[in-house]
């Protein structure tokens, strides 16, 4: 036979595309449409509907950016249509191939009721199958002209991103607005050739299979009338039933398709706009389930469900009923997919706290799964906190992205770093953006790492980002495919039974033990410095709030406990951790309004503690200490002078003047205070750091020396450092002053500026205290550089095998070599408030208040001793998506500890994160808990969610190893019993011991969260 693949699939894709597609409506008129622009931001459907409207014209540009428009549309549907399948069809002026990120639109009844959104690849409005002829069609649509912020492909910077900048120049033009007939024949004809094409030109050619299909098309092709594709779609179809019917291979792999809809709850456009995109896609999803009963949707992110319930009471309602009817799955158990990294190990556990309950309180629904397909690399305190929020499974996405090693699991049991295990997947179709496409089916079966082991994967399928969900063509793609020869075999499902079936029939799957590292994007630990350290601080102000609260809630009379206030507050900072705000990728308008969120938090919160100190009545100035360690050290009164003072861990202590075991001295650039020498160059960098109680310098080189790299990664500017960025860099030596600012008994202090770049400036104060090894790099920057990341370097004269960096609840090491591509990779890692080196019998540890990108190196020297540096990343400057970002002015503190254990590092990251609160005239309270026994922390002290008065403490082993003690109570004791996350009974005893305490004993970084009930008198 001759080769006439080149003709045939030449033929079938010009037939397929010039006629066939054209001939789907069949018949078209116009509709009549008005116009309204909005001023400023959205309005609500009630002063739209009473606005002036004026005609419009087809092909008219309409919307600047960020505006809204208001159309009203207005036909009546011919008689000659009765009995035929009649749609309203919307063409905004849809640009590109990217079906969010651009125009959308949502159309309202004439009585306010939303009833579907308008997409780039969803432009339908269903009217009647059949209609009766006649019928008045009478719409109110709000349209959106979001810029597409991508359109120059990350190529070029954009003003674009805020609304402040953006101009007022249309975007789009109107392209359509039509009733029409959709010829069902033809349809379905332009459905089975889609199918059959794509997977007829991803099979191999030596393939039988594939001939059969290319034949069978090019018959199909002899017989369509190209004069009547209408009147000939039926037999063309007989003809393509055959080669659609062969059942696949008993062997085919199976693939669960589960709807979705990825909605970034802000990136390339603002929260605000985020509420729209999600009534639009939520209507169209609800739409379809009464089109397909097959039909199954998974929508994690309880923060989008709460903007439906509030602002569009008519779609949250039709999503409670397919919720009902077992076609919307909520999933995730989490606020909103959050940032896999970046926030602290109580905010992973409130995300899935706030989460799970939401969707308990308003479906009666617990969530099994954790599903977080697209966060930037993922912590290794994931599978425990799962887990103790009632998870069974994990999803993920994103590792797919990798950069230079390929992850080797697809279905696999992850280990976290206490040794918990959830059973994890990634899908092998490597989108959660899924069509069904022949490209993404054979590479779903190519990439499956599990075969021979297990038999099936999943496939989050539908457009995201405001492109309105899956669709009816996509459900169509998945019904052909569910059982066709050459194709893995297609079954819309649930993700809970993908998970059951997965797990019963491989439940011997590899383990991978620790983080989900992402090659990629590792500038988002850096990215937006500002909206990090809002973050920062908010967790720690909300943990001392609950604290103090709590503290007035027990000894305070006529106290009460914020419930509302903290909840609202929490879930604000929640919102803020998504995966594109809180790494910084976001424009910049996002941005923007996050500072200025945590602005009011921070208020808020100041005001809560604030007032729950008051309350515990006047006495005498005393200290408050929201540490879980007792502390000795320096703090500033309310006039500003030191004082050393002597705090118990979560507790207070009159501001009484305690006696350091030496004072500081202060020589020229030399501060000592008898457990540290610091000697500052002329450079304004750390010259020598002598430890005097070790008896060992503690640097190899200059120390604390800010180096300024080029930082222009190959793509994704926000988001990406790529490795070359080390190549070129200048190290900021010349200081234009190095002056001692401070010299008492109690602190000495020298302050360093520096001006360099495009007009930055920058000052530290190098501040060492009485009594405390730990030296403070106090930091004001004025930033305006571009394309540029600041780091502070430390070479430390240690010979250190691996860094230990701080996660949530614990903390995880990092080889520092690079024997294998996996280590090499890991040259830009992110890690909490402190990165730990060490060697046996001396370690040295860095800490921070604000910053969780560094990276720790090792060089041997000539005279063989090895030097470990560990580089803090400060501050970076990309141009895309935000050509602003992190311009402007900074202030935050990293310090140096040398000398120091796990357990120090971890004491000090505390104390440097939550400084001392001092309060004239306060009460003399005692702490809600206390610990005897190293290495068991507590992280969370608060009342039971369920205003029971409960005491709730979340605890957790903080050194790596076995730890046991006993925690006591500052109130009457009547009981405690072990709860998971969300404050419900576990199957565990708790002892307590005679004196009313706690029995604790806790396995390496255990988490474990107690429910004190409170005795008579408290």
């Amino acid at each position: 036979m001759h080769d006439e693949r080149r003709r045939i699939e030449e033929r079938v894709e010009r037939v397929h595309n010039q006629r066939i597609k054209p001939a789907i409506y069949s018949a078209t008129v116009p509709f009549e449409v008005e116009a309204w622009q909005a001023p400023g931001e959205p309005v609500s459907f009630e002063e739209a509907a009473a606005a002036r409207y004026a005609p419009f014209a087809m092909d008219t540009p309409w919307g600047p950016p960020w505006g809204t428009t208001w159309f009203r549309m207005r036909g009546r549907v011919p008689a000659e249509w009765a009995g035929r399948r009649v749609e309203a069809v919307i063409d905004l002026g849809f640009v590109g191939d990217w079906p969010g990120n651009q125009a959308e639109a949502l159309v309202h009844l004439p009585d306010g009721r939303p009833l579907k959104a308008v997409n780039p690849l969803n432009q339908y409005v269903p009217i009647g199958n059949p209609v009766s002829g006649g019928e008045e069609i009478d719409y109110l649509v709000e349209a959106a002209s979001n810029p597409d912020i991508l359109a120059d492909n990350f190529s070029k910077t954009t003003q674009l991103g805020d609304v402040l900048t953006a101009g007022d120049k249309p975007l789009y033009t109107f392209q359509r607005a039509d009733l029409a007939v959709l010829d069902e024949e033809v349809w379905h004809l332009d459905l089975d050739i889609q199918v059959l094409r794509e997977l007829m030109v991803h099979l191999g050619e030596h393939e039988p299979r594939r001939h059969e299909i290319m034949h069978a098309l090019d018959r199909a092709m002899d017989a369509l009338d190209l004069d009547d594709v209408s009147g000939s779609a039926a037999a063309v179809r007989e003809l393509l039933a055959p080669v659609l019917a062969r059942p696949a291979h008993a062997s085919a792999h199976t693939i669960s398709g589960v709807g979705h809809a990825h909605i970034d709850s802000a990136w390339l456009w603002p929260i605000r706009e985020t509420k729209r995109k999600t009534s639009r896609t939520f209507s169209n999803v609800t739409s379809l389930a009464d089109e397909y009963d097959d039909f199954i949707f998974a929508c994690s992110q309880a923060q989008q469900y709460e903007w439906v319930r509030d602002n569009y009471p008519h779609v949250w309602a039709r999503i409670q009923e397919s919720v009902k009817k077992g076609q919307w799955a909520p999933v995730g158990g989490m606020w909103v997919e959050a940032d896999g990294n970046l926030p602290g190990g109580e905010a992973i556990a409130r995300q899935l706290i706030h989460g799970k309950r939401f969707f308990i309180e308003h479906f009666g629904v617990e969530t099994k799964g954790v599903w977080l397909p697209d966060s930037f690399g993922y912590t290794a305190a994931y599978p425990q906190l799962a887990k103790l929020a009632g998870n069974d499974w994990f999803l993920t996405q994103k590792i797919s992205w990798n950069q230079t090693n390929k992850f080797p699991h697809h279905t696999f049991w992850w280990e976290g770093i206490d040794g918990t295990r959830i059973f994890t997947h990634f899908p092998p179709v490597d989108t959660y953006n899924a069509r069904f496409s022949g490209e993404e089916m054979d590479r779903a079966v190519r990439n499956y790492s599990e075969k021979g082991g297990g038999t099936r994967s999943l496939a989050p399928f539908g457009w995201g980002d405001g492109g309105g969900g899956p669709t009816r063509e996509i459900m169509e793609r998945a019904r052909r495919l569910a059982d066709l020869e050459g194709s893995p075999k297609v079954v819309v499902e649930h993700p809970d039974e993908f998970f059951a079936k997965a797990r019963e029939e491989y439940p011997d799957a590899p383990v991978w033990v620790g983080e989900l590292y992402l090659e990629l994007h590792r500038a988002t630990y850096t990215s937006q410095a500002r909206t990090k350290q809002g973050n920062r601080r908010s967790e720690h102000r909300l943990r001392e709030a609950e604290l103090w609260a709590t503290t007035a809630a027990l000894h305070a009379p006529g106290y009460s406990y914020p419930y509302e206030k903290l909840d609202r507050l929490w879930k604000t900072v929640l919102l803020h951790q998504f995966h594109d705000i809180l790494p910084g990728s976001s424009i910049a308008w996002v941005h923007r309004e996050a500072e200025a969120e945590y602005a009011r938090v921070a208020e808020e919160l100041e005001a809560l503690t604030a007032e729950a100190v008051a309350a515990l009545g006047g006495g005498e100035a005393r200290v408050f200490n929201t540490s879980p360690f007792e502390r000795a050290e320096v703090v500033r009164t309310s006039e500003g002078a030191p004082a050393y003072v002597e705090v118990p861990a979560n507790g207070s202590a009159p501001l009484a003047a305690a006696e350091p075991a030496q004072p500081v001295t202060v020589v020229g650039r030399v501060l000592d205070n008898g457990l540290i020498r610091v000697e500052v160059a002329e450079d304004g960098t750390l010259a020598s750091v002598r430890d005097l109680r070790a008896g060992r310098e503690v640097l190899a080189d200059k120390g604390n020396l800010l180096r300024l790299h080029t930082d222009l990664p190959n793509y994704w500017d926000a988001w990406d450092i790529d490795k070359h960025y080390k190549n070129r860099f200048t190290d900021l030596l010349d200081a234009e002053s190095v002056t001692v600012v401070e010299e008492s008994p109690l602190v000495g202090a020298i302050r360093v500026e520096r001006a360099f770049g495009k007009g930055s400036k920058l000052t530290q104060t190098i501040t060492l205290r009485a009594g405390s090894p730990r030296i403070d790099f106090e930091t004001e920057i004025d930033w305006h550089e571009a394309e540029k990341i600041l780091k502070a370097g430390f070479p430390v004269d240690i010979r250190a095998p691996h860094s230990s960096a701080e996660i949530q609840f614990g903390h995880i090491q990092r080889p520092t070599h690079t024997n294998t591509s996996w280590e090499a990779a890991r040259f830009e890692v992110s890690g909490h408030r402190w990165v730990h080196i060490a060697e046996p019998g001396y370690g040295v540890a860095v800490i921070n208040d604000s910053t969780y990108g560094h990276d720790v190196s090792r060089t041997v020297r000539e005279d063989g001793g090895t030097t470990t540096r560990v580089s803090l990343s400060l501050v970076r400057a990309p141009r895309i998506p935000d050509p602003e970002a992190d311009q402007g002015k900074h202030r935050f503190t990293y310090s140096l500890l040398p000398g120091a254990s796990i357990e120090d590092a971890v004491a000090e990251g505390y104390a440097l994160n939550l400084p001392l609160r001092v309060a004239d005239g306060a009460g003399a309270p005692a702490p809600v808990v206390s610990v005897d026994g190293a290495g068991v922390t507590v992280e969370a002290v608060k009342l039971a969610d369920d205003r029971s008065g409960d005491v709730v403490v979340r605890l957790y082993e903080s050194r790596g190893g076995r730890a046991s003690g006993v925690l006591r109570t500052g109130f009457p004791l009547a009981g405690a019993e072990v709860t998971d996350l969300l404050e419900r009974p576990l199957e565990e005893d708790t002892a307590l011991t005679g004196d009313g305490g706690v029995n604790v004993t806790l396995r390496p970084f255990q988490v474990l969260t107690l429910r004190l009930k409170r005795g008579e008198g408290s």
